[in-house]
């Protein structure tokens, strides 16, 4: 017989079938952004097993005019962990300033040469073309409220800097911070676009915009 029986026909598992459409779906989101909405946050979904809670729009301009103030012109900026910081500074097309995301999410490599990977875990593993203290200002946002996590994270923000930093995280952490990079807390707060359970804040170590017209 040339027909098949539908018994005779494989049939995928709903939860295979899931998984297939979240991948599909998965390589969609992360195809070549063109457009308009090339830095468009929206393209990339907050994945939580990652910890990533995106900032508000006003949250992410507010952050990306402060580090375009403090970089000055043709400056160099490192966003470590704040991808909706760097999106919003390419959205300005800031394109006098050199901006990095370093950042664990591959997705992020669709930014190309301007996206370096980065685990926090290895807090000095960086390509060749990264020197040290080779950024006029560096912003980052450890992605857990841990002492580890801080620890590590300020060894790259003082590898990168030239001496300016822009710290974003909770205000359990205040202590800490202090204790590490030498930073105060502003009095601009960060908002995100969805409500958190801790209270975050910014922290700098130099005269910044953020304690001024909040």
């Amino acid at each position: 017989m040339s027909d098949l029986e539908d018994d005779d026909v494989p049939q995928l598992s709903s939860h295979a079938l899931a998984a297939l459409q979240e991948f599909y779906a998965e390589m969609k989101q992360c195809a070549c952004p063109g457009g308009d909405d090339k830095y468009n946050v929206g393209r990339i979904e907050e994945n939580w097993q990652l910890s990533q809670f995106w900032y508000s729009q006003e949250t992410a301009l507010r952050l990306a005019k402060e580090v375009t103030a403090a970089a000055g012109e043709g400056g160099r900026v490192a966003c470590v962990s704040t991808p909706t910081v760097y999106l919003k500074l390419r959205e300005l097309h800031r394109e006098d300033l050199a901006v990095y995301l370093f950042e664990y999410d591959r997705r992020f490599s669709i930014y190309g040469e301007e996206f370096i990977f980065y685990d926090y875990n290895n807090p000095l593993d960086f390509p060749g073309n990264i020197a040290h203290h080779s950024f006029d200002i560096v912003i980052a946002d450890p992605p857990y409220l841990s002492e580890e996590c801080l620890r590590k994270t300020s060894e790259t923000i003082k590898y990168l800097t030239q001496g300016k930093i822009l710290l974003c995280t909770g205000a359990v952490m205040e202590e800490e911070a202090a204790k590490l990079l030498g930073v105060k807390t502003c009095k601009f707060i960060p908002k995100h676009t969805r409500t958190l359970a801790n209270e975050f804040r910014c922290y700098v170590n130099y005269d910044s915009q953020l304690d001024h017209d909040v």
